[in-house]
C-alpha cells in the first residue's frame, strides 16, 4: 500500500505518542494550525470549525470529541475538518487548565463544594466509573450485585461540575479563537493566493518570451 508505514511502531510507542507526539505538542500543535489555514474552504467557514473543536475540548465527553465537532461544525455551516482538527485544543498540556477551572466554576455554579484532591486523581475518577459501567454490565447475565459507588461519586463530583463549567468557559474560548482566526487565515490565504498569481504570471512570461525567441 502507498501510504502503509515500512516500519509498524511497537503498541507502546503509538500509546506513546498519542500523549506526547513526535516532536512534542508545540510542533503538533504548528501542524494542525498550518493544515488549518490550507483547508479548501472560506475563512469565515474554517473558522466556525474551529470554534466547534474549541467548544467540545471543554466538555468531559472524552471519546466523542471528534464526532461532536464534527456535528457541530455541520450544524453552523462550518468546515467539519477544521471542527476536528481543532479538538487538539484541549491536549496533555491545556488539559488540566481546562478540566481544573471548569470544575471549579461548575462546583461554585451548582453551589457545592470544589474538592482539590479531585483533579489530581481525575483519570483515577475516569477508570473507577468505567469498571462500574463493566461491572455492572456483565451483572446483568450473572449473579453479581451492581455497584453504582464509583459512577456516582465521579458524576457528582467530576462530570457535571466539569460539564456545567465546560458549559460556560467552552464557549467564551471557542468565540475568541473565532475572532481570532478569521483574520489571521483570511490574511494567510489572501498571501497564499498572491504568490499563486505571480508565480503564474513568472511561468506566463517565460512562455511568451520562449514562443518569442522561437518565432524569432
Amino acid at each position: 500500500m502507498v501510504f502503509k508505514r515500512r516500519n509498524k511502531r511497537p503498541f507502546l510507542r503509538v500509546v506513546w505518542e498519542l500523549i506526547y507526539p513526535k516532536g512534542g505538542w508545540g510542533r503538533a500543535a504548528r501542524y494542525v494550525w498550518h493544515r488549518l489555514r490550507r483547508l479548501p474552504d472560506p475563512p469565515h467557514r474554517i473558522a466556525r470549525g474551529v470554534f466547534a473543536g474549541v467548544l467540545v475540548s471543554f466538555t468531559p465527553l472524552f471519546g466523542f470529541h471528534f464526532v461532536i465537532a464534527a456535528l457541530i461544525a455541520l450544524l453552523i455551516r462550518g468546515n467539519a475538518i477544521a471542527g476536528v482538527m481543532a479538538t487538539f485544543f484541549g491536549n496533555p498540556i491545556t488539559f488540566p487548565f481546562i478540566a481544573v477551572s471548569g470544575m471549579q466554576l461548575g462546583h461554585w455554579l451548582l453551589g457545592t463544594v470544589y474538592d482539590d484532591g479531585a483533579s489530581h486523581s481525575l483519570m483515577h475518577s475516569f477508570a473507577g466509573a468505567w469498571q462500574d459501567l463493566k461491572h455492572n454490565f456483565w451483572a446483568m447475565f450473572s449473579d453479581k450485585t451492581a455497584d453504582w459507588t464509583k459512577l456516582e461519586s465521579f458524576f457528582d463530583e467530576i462530570f457535571l461540575p466539569y460539564l456545567v463549567g465546560g458549559l460556560i468557559l467552552g464557549p467564551i474560548a471557542a468565540i475568541i479563537c473565532y475572532y481570532l482566526s478569521v483574520p489571521v487565515i483570511t490574511a494567510y490565504k489572501n498571501r497564499r493566493k498572491g504568490r499563486l498569481k505571480a508565480k503564474l504570471a513568472e511561468i506566463r512570461a517565460k512562455k511568451a518570451a520562449k514562443k518569442a525567441d522561437d518565432t524569432e
